[in-house]
């Protein structure tokens, strides 16, 4: 494995002291997902401190662990201040270092999609480190750049939010080279209170673009004029619009969707090209154009960045297709927003067999929020079956006819045997709601059968 870190270097970093000399191959602050030779970082949580856990990161085998108190360990110790600035300190080291093409993404929908699929078209062209799972906040940031290898060619790095300042704090961390925004849709409502709020949110991921960079922007977003002058504040002067319309940079022609899969031709940068990829949906095919427009602006290969598409699948509560006993469950029980919601919504209604809807809260709507769910009742009109579940939900149940109407419960594990009890093999079933909801609980009882 190759080095990430010496304690040298940590040292160096942090301002910290290394009980003895060693180095790493990676970074990480679960004990539990660590793999051997990575540096274990305590980070003090809100209701866990990593300290806690030190003994355990080194039973499997740490290479060192990251700590501010005083702990018995089984191998090497680096003490700091605070971990939290250490980690954010390594950040800064990762980056300044590095000599890879780093693209940020933000937006209301499609992050971790659109990361994803940048890390399958960027791997195709060399090596390509990216944010893990949703390390989007004010540690996931950090200890993302922080483990961006020294060699690496490409970094792609999500950057999320839910109240001003959030993104200005953590774009620093990965100075992209290439902004993008996937989106501009109602969500985190209760902390903006409308979607112009939201763009000017986004748009402070303008301010850590390095000079002469690139923003990539949504021009099919009634937003994208706000994102552009944004953009232009920050003297980001070399914008480039993906979209559907004549005159994107990057233009979605078409898009064929063939059960779990969706063919769609393009003309990126004046160029025709192709991609297959293994999901549905107009929204797939709307983060795979931005994707490959961030290859374009990158000087990368988009046909070959296009071709490495093929291996994407739907990820784990973002559209995942589970199939169980018959039955075909497509898992969006990880965040829901309007936009998303309708997306979902149209994917259903493109199902085969009986075609049903199970909904939970779409959370931090504000106070909006019951008729931006009761709004959802035109986009349920090709559903067969109806069962929701939560208090904003209510505003959708009742706005929903009768005959429209098949069950509702307080929360996510009442309704849970509901559904169970109700579905056979032949149904598809959508089960999507914020993560807050808690919908994993429908989808595990219908595992279950």
């Amino acid at each position: 494995m190759t080095t990430l870190w010496t304690s040298a270097e940590i040292e160096s970093a942090t301002l910290g002291r290394a009980s003895q000399p060693f180095a790493v191959t990676g970074i990480g602050i679960d004990s539990r997902k660590l793999k051997p030779g990575d540096l274990y970082v305590a980070i003090k949580g809100t209701s866990k401190d990593g300290h806690d856990f030190v003994a355990n990161a080194f039973a499997i085998k740490a290479g060192a662990a990251l700590v501010s108190d005083s702990v018995e360990a089984a191998g090497p110790l680096l003490t700091v201040a605070n971990t939290q600035r250490a980690l954010e300190d390594l950040a800064r080291a990762a980056r300044a270092r590095s000599q890879a093409t780093i693209v940020a993404v933000t937006g209301s929908a499609g992050k971790t999609t659109t990361k994803e699929m940048l890390k399958l078209a960027f791997g195709a062209l060399g090596k390509t480190h990216v944010s893990g799972a949703s390390f989007n906040n004010h540690w996931g940031v950090p200890l993302s750049v922080a483990g961006l290898p020294r060699q690496a060619e490409y970094g792609v790095f999500e950057i999320g939010m839910n109240h001003f300042g959030e993104i200005r704090a953590l774009v620093p961390f990965a100075k992209p080279h290439i902004a993008l925004v996937t989106t501009i849709a109602p969500a985190h409502l209760e902390f903006f209170g409308n979607c112009e709020a939201i763009a000017d949110a986004k748009s402070e991921v303008f301010e850590g673009i390095v000079p002469g960079g690139i923003a990539v922007l949504p021009a099919d977003s009634p937003y994208f004029e706000r994102l552009v002058a944004r953009a232009k504040q920050q003297n980001v002067n070399r914008i480039l619009r993906f979209g559907v319309a004549a005159g994107c940079d990057a233009r979605l022609i078409s898009f064929v969707e063939s059960g779990d899969n969706l063919h769609l031709k393009a003309e990126v940068l004046g160029k025709p090209v192709e991609a297959r990829l293994g999901a549905p949906g107009a929204h797939i095919a709307a983060n795979a154009l931005a994707a490959l427009l961030c290859v374009a602006a990158a000087g990368g290969d988009v046909l070959n960045a296009a071709a490495a598409l093929k291996k994407f699948k739907a990820l784990k509560g973002r559209g995942a297709r589970i199939a169980v006993n018959g039955i075909e469950i497509i898992d969006e029980s990880y965040n829901a927003n309007p936009a998303s919601m309708a997306a979902a919504l149209a994917l259903l209604a493109k199902a085969k067999g009986r075609r049903i809807a199970v909904l939970g809260d779409m959370l931090e709507m504000g106070p909006e929020g019951a008729a931006h769910h009761a709004g959802l009742a035109p986009a349920l009109a090709a559903a067969d079956l109806v069962f929701l579940c939560g208090p904003l939900m209510k505003s959708l149940w009742e706005a929903l006819p009768a005959s429209r109407r098949t069950a509702y419960a307080p929360n996510s594990k009442e309704l849970a045997p509901i559904v169970a009890a109700a579905v056979m093999p032949g149904d598809t079933v959508l089960v999507k709601g914020s993560n807050g909801s808690r919908m994993g609980f429908v989808i595990e009882a219908v595992k279950g059968l």
